[in-house]
């Protein structure tokens, strides 16, 4: 690992180490970002699975109905039966930070009070497996927004994470690595320098006593 290009001196060494140790209380906090990052993806990745099996059931459920209803009623009345909806619903977005990444919230806001308010038709000339078809579709509208939602949130989580890692990685094999081999070659070339002042010292001290002692001869 190449050390930093400093000046070996004991201000850089200072310096590094308080470095050293932001990098290092930044890892620490990083990792436990990431995992309860990773804890909660895959949380919602297994909501996820769910929700998608719940509501392509309903979906094939709602179908069937849509086809048996279809194949007894005229086409006509049927698009008739369709054509003006009774319940209007009116979608609100928001946002969540968590752990840093604003995830989606829906909110739904329905023109009736009334949810079971959603027949605009009569049914004199309707079929009754059209209705089961109208009130699965409404039935899994919740189920179908918080589909959306986690897997919009499992997206963004997973860029987080992915960026999250590799800031983890370049900490932990390159910023820290980095700044301890630095300190350890400055660290060493001050031990140097300290040694190679100490001997100048020693052979100053010795010739001072050598030539004090033939000053007193």
């Amino acid at each position: 690992m190449a050390v930093i290009n400093v000046n070996p001196t004991r201000m850089e060494l200072t310096n590094l180490k308080r470095r050293l140790v932001t990098a290092r209380r930044g890892h620490r906090l990083l990792k436990d970002k990431r995992d309860e990052l990773m804890r909660r993806f895959l949380d919602l990745v297994k909501e996820n699975k769910q929700l998608r099996k719940k509501v392509e059931q309903a979906v094939y459920e709602a179908n069937a109905h849509m086809a048996i209803a279809r194949s007894l009623m005229q086409r006509e009345v049927l698009d008739t039966a369709l054509m003006q909806p009774k319940q209007h619903v009116e979608l609100e977005i928001d946002r969540e930070n968590v752990m840093s990444v604003l995830i989606p919230r829906f909110h739904t806001k329905f023109s009736s009070a009334d949810r079971n308010d959603m027949y605009s038709y009569g049914y004199a000339f309707t079929s009754g497996d059209l209705d089961a078809a109208v009130k699965v579709f409404s039935d899994m509208l919740p189920s179908m927004l918080r589909l959306a939602e986690v897997e919009k949130s499992c997206q963004l989580m997973a860029v987080e994470i992915e960026k999250t890692r590799r800031r983890v990685n370049a900490l932990e094999h390159v910023m820290i690595p980095q700044f301890e081999e630095t300190i350890r070659y400055i660290t060493m070339k001050l031990d140097e320098s300290e040694r190679s002042a100490t001997t100048r010292l020693m052979k100053i001290k010795d010739k001072m006593l050598e030539d004090a002692h033939h000053y007193n001869q």
